[in-house]
């Protein structure tokens, strides 16, 4: 079955996925009691962060290319890309021996840039955003008569994203729910096509950034729009406009798309690497963070979250960890007016210390602006249990008489 600007159908994905075999990785799909306690339903993790290249993408790309000539591979192939999608056109193009260009925006995870430039394709930055990207991209093509790739809006990228949704029908053939993160539509379109034509009667929700919402968007307005967008953890489904072809597939097949903001991302990633011990970039984390947050109302249900991607640029992560600490009340810094005599810092820490927290950094300044003579500033910061213990450690120090500052982050 086809349907709007796309021609893509089902028996498609299923060749697609034959075609793969042996490349392209079929990815784990792992039960979690932890997730599933927490988010009141049976929670599988679909690991596409474990996928080649570190993203389900690679599945779209290597179908894509292998649907060419070899005389459309020999001009050269031009992407536009945020940082998966370049991964997966540059490792397809390094294994059927094509020449590769990605343009990425100027503002692109430095481990996405390396890790492109790693499978031999020529990297250029343009542009604030995927968008800018993609229209010098686009110029590109037309300056070297090369084969453009489009990051989602094409029959051959989606029918590869939608192999995604045939392993799970197999790992697990009484699923009732699959939720997706959505960018351009890529995903979404190649898995619900592929779910809903052998069965009609699960559930596909998708998943977007509350900073990019434009496939909730588009649907609302019956067409493809462009939306506003502010910067968000989840860059890699920062795509201000969906696809033609995605939408109408969307249009068709998808139950509902959520929103999550920046803060529920941040805690899910944080939570995934600590409980499951996986790395997920924010866009991956988006589908778990709508099941975790309530923001798809299903209980009691077989639920797949698809973590998309696990691509985070080093730097990156240890502020994820720091900004998850602090969203989760794990981490807490005071600025404490005591006064400048000894045993004075000595009863702070043990009174902080005595309710269990664990100190991090203590700086002990004598002179400053707001330091009057007689007396010290401390700044200090602890490892806490919960939001609830940040408010006990504040209350008691309080009590003492210190004057006390809670440090927003």
């Amino acid at each position: 079955m086809t349907t709007g600007g796309s021609n893509v159908n089902v028996d498609d994905i299923i060749i697609a996925r034959e075609k793969m075999k042996g490349v392209i990785h079929t990815t784990p799909l792992d039960y979690s009691k932890t997730f599933s306690h927490l988010a009141h339903n049976e929670v599988h993790l679909k690991l596409e962060n474990l996928q080649k290249t570190g993203s389900f993408k690679a599945r779209g790309s290597y179908n894509k290319l292998l649907s060419l000539s070899k005389e459309e591979l020999d001009k050269g192939v031009v992407a536009a890309s945020a940082g998966n999608h370049a991964q997966g056109v540059a490792y397809s193009s390094q294994m059927l021996g094509a020449d590769c260009t990605i343009v990425m925006p100027k503002g692109a995870p430095l481990s996405k840039v390396l890790a492109t430039k790693q499978y031999g394709a020529e990297v250029l930055l343009e542009g604030a955003t995927f968008d800018d990207a993609l229209a010098y991209a686009l110029e590109l093509k037309e300056q070297r008569d090369a084969t453009f790739i489009h990051a989602f809006d094409d029959d051959a990228i989606i029918a590869g994203q939608g192999t995604v949704g045939l392993e799970i029908l197999d790992q697990l053939p009484d699923v009732e729910a699959i939720i997706c993160p959505v960018g351009g539509g890529g995903l979404i379109a190649g898995v619900a096509m592929a779910v809903k034509e052998k069965n009609p009667h699960i559930a596909v929700y998708g998943v977007q950034a509350m900073a990019c919402p434009s496939m909730k968007q588009s649907l609302f307005e019956n067409k493809p729009v462009m939306v506003e967008s502010t910067p968000t953890m989840a860059d890699g489904i920062a795509v201000k406009k969906p696809g033609l072809r995605t939408f109408d597939i969307a249009q068709k097949y998808v139950d509902d798309i959520f929103c999550v903001d920046e803060m529920e991302i941040a805690r899910t990633m944080l939570m995934v690497l600590e409980r499951n011990k996986l790395l997920v970039e924010g866009s991956g984390a988006c589908s778990l963070s709508a099941l975790l947050y309530e923001k798809v109302k299903i209980k009691e249900k077989k639920v797949v979250a698809v973590l998309s991607g696990g691509n985070v640029d080093m730097n990156f992560i240890s502020r994820i960890i720091e900004r998850g600490l602090v969203e989760s009340g794990r981490y807490a810094a005071f600025t404490i007016t005591l006064k400048d005599k000894p045993g004075e810092l000595q009863k702070v820490l043990s009174a902080l210390t005595d309710l269990d927290a664990n100190i991090q950094t203590v700086n002990l300044n004598h002179m400053g602006k707001n330091i009057y003579p007689g007396y010290a500033g401390l700044e200090i910061s602890v490892e806490t249990k919960n939001n609830d213990h940040i408010d006990m450690l504040y209350k008691v120090l309080k009590e003492k008489n210190y004057i006390v500052e809670m440090n927003h982050f």
